[in-house]
């Protein structure tokens, strides 16, 4: 269980944040943090940044974090959050515990649910790369990729990073299932894709779609940011876990 409160513009962001990754169904972030968009850069009272965003960020390490957690199991505990997509920074309040995965028999060891990876914020939407035209009977349309309106965020195995990152994937999957995790600038949602790169479609390139990279294929932020985040599916990509 957990809430959030007002956003606002952040105008400075620091160095490094905790990306999160994956949220686990059902855990203590699950429909409060958005995997692949939110960074960590508050824990707490201590170090959580004003609404004004003014102050100095005190950007909690993957071990800094974990002690924070370990310190306030079923306490509940304020994490700062600044949204790549929408820019903005709001308080998300929740409690660690380990009893969240309901039917296991035995507690799980995150007290979050949450995977993480320390990085630069500020390069969020960076690699991205953005789903141009679809040819019929492509494996991109087979998937059911979206022209101009899907952005492949990541895959399986986590993030991707550099302009060559996605390509040298869909390469490395000829005749292989692929599973990428896809935004969706129409419904603002994240899912799942499998796609089956290959050459004996009848057309041209492994997927048979464009794709497009850099400044002028970024994500577009929303023209009203959403007040919580519900029902996106959660990849996977145990970085680190909290």
């Amino acid at each position: 269980m957990g809430q959030t409160s007002s956003t606002a513009t952040p105008t400075t962001l620091p160095e490094f944040a905790l990306h999160c990754l994956r949220v686990a169904d059902a855990s203590p972030a699950d429909g409060l943090i958005e995997p692949f968009f939110d960074y960590l850069i508050g824990v707490d009272a201590a170090s959580s940044v004003p609404t004004n965003v003014q102050a100095t960020m005190a950007v909690p390490t993957p071990a800094e974090l974990a002690r924070v957690l370990e310190e306030n199991e079923g306490i509940p505990i304020r994490l700062t959050v600044y949204n790549a997509k929408t820019q903005r920074v709001r308080d998300v309040t929740l409690t660690p515990s380990r009893d969240w995965h309901a039917g296991s028999g035995k507690a799980r060891a995150s007290l979050l649910g949450l995977s993480v990876r320390l990085c630069n914020p500020a390069a969020a939407l960076e690699s991205v790369w953005h789903i141009l035209e679809v040819l019929e009977g492509s494996p991109a349309e087979m998937a059911g990729l979206v022209p101009f309106g899907d952005w492949v965020c990541g895959w399986a195995g986590g993030p991707l990073n550099g302009e060559s990152a996605f390509h040298d994937l869909v390469e490395s999957h000829v005749d292989k299932p692929l599973r990428l995790y896809v935004y969706s600038a129409d419904l603002d949602n994240l899912r799942e894709v499998v796609v089956i790169p290959n050459e004996k479609w009848g057309g041209s390139g492994l997927l048979g779609c464009g794709v497009g990279y850099g400044i002028l294929h970024r994500i577009p932020r929303p023209a009203t940011p959403p007040s919580e985040y519900l029902g996106h599916t959660q990849p996977r990509a145990d970085v680190g876990r909290a």
